[in-house]
């Protein structure tokens, strides 16, 4: 957030915590004996949900409006976020005791699942040797993030592309190992994340491997395989993912 020049704010998720923390809530002030609305966590640049799969699917849902609409309703009043608004979670294993599935709504809301796993060894040992970080400074402004992301979506992408998408989309809705496949929220995930990939290669236009190089991190969380819990580990469901484009035709250009 300090490199980008934005505020963040960050919750941590647990079996009490109630919607209106996230949210916000009206309150009732006997000094001016009228509602105040208190505004919640997520009024913020970058929202941290920290263990998002500990609290309940009722809290969770609290999430659903903010992350596609930008906005929160509460009490009939509709609040606007500010821009940019970005949610970045962290989840415990779904076989962790104590955790709460996301809703498939949700889910499609996310638009990569990123594994990190361990430091590096230099990095780890920074951490055991306790080194301060360095203070970040801010790169960019908040408008030159948006200006980004306004010349990202400008990027060319061709029927042929388009094409490609549809069929990806539709080899995980056929696929002999998956339940539920890819949305057109997914769908749109991919080609937008595509695009954002070919203009840090320095292109205006979309091509297979961008494409390639993105949709397992895309898809991999929103897919729902048959089977036991043991399938919907995010390993397994990486690993059908590059199957599944790795078998999908790629397009050719005329």
């Amino acid at each position: 957030a300090a490199s980008l020049g934005l505020t963040t704010r960050r919750i941590q998720f647990t079996p009490d915590l109630l919607p209106s923390d996230v949210t916000g809530i009206y309150f009732f002030d006997q000094k001016t004996g009228e509602f105040v609305f208190r505004p919640g966590a997520v009024f913020t640049n970058i929202l941290l949900a920290d263990e998002i799969n500990r609290t309940t699917p009722r809290t969770q849902s609290a999430l659903l409006e903010c992350m596609e609409e930008h906005q929160v309703t509460i009490d009939g009043n509709t609040h606007i976020l500010d821009e940019p608004f970005f949610v970045i979670a962290t989840q415990n294993p779904v076989e962790t005791s104590g955790t709460y599935p996301l809703p498939e709504a949700q889910l499609d809301r996310f638009l990569l699942c990123l594994h990190l796993g361990y430091p590096e060894h230099d990095a780890e040992k920074e951490i055991l040797l306790g080194a301060s970080r360095p203070v970040t400074e801010a790169v960019c402004t908040p408008e030159q993030l948006m200006a980004a992301r306004a010349a990202c979506e400008q990027v060319f992408v061709s029927d042929a592309m388009l094409e490609y998408l549809l069929a990806l989309a539709n080899k995980t809705r056929k696929d002999r190992t998956v339940q539920v496949g890819l949305s057109t929220r997914g769908v749109q995930a991919i080609q937008k994340t595509a695009k954002a990939w070919a203009a840090m290669q320095g292109r205006d236009y979309v091509i297979p491997e961008d494409i390639m190089a993105v949709a397992a991190e895309v898809m991999a969380h929103r897919l729902i395989m048959k089977g036991g819990a043991s399938l919907q580990k995010m390993d397994f469901k990486h690993e059908a993912s590059l199957r599944m484009i790795e078998e999908t035709e790629v397009p050719t250009e005329s």
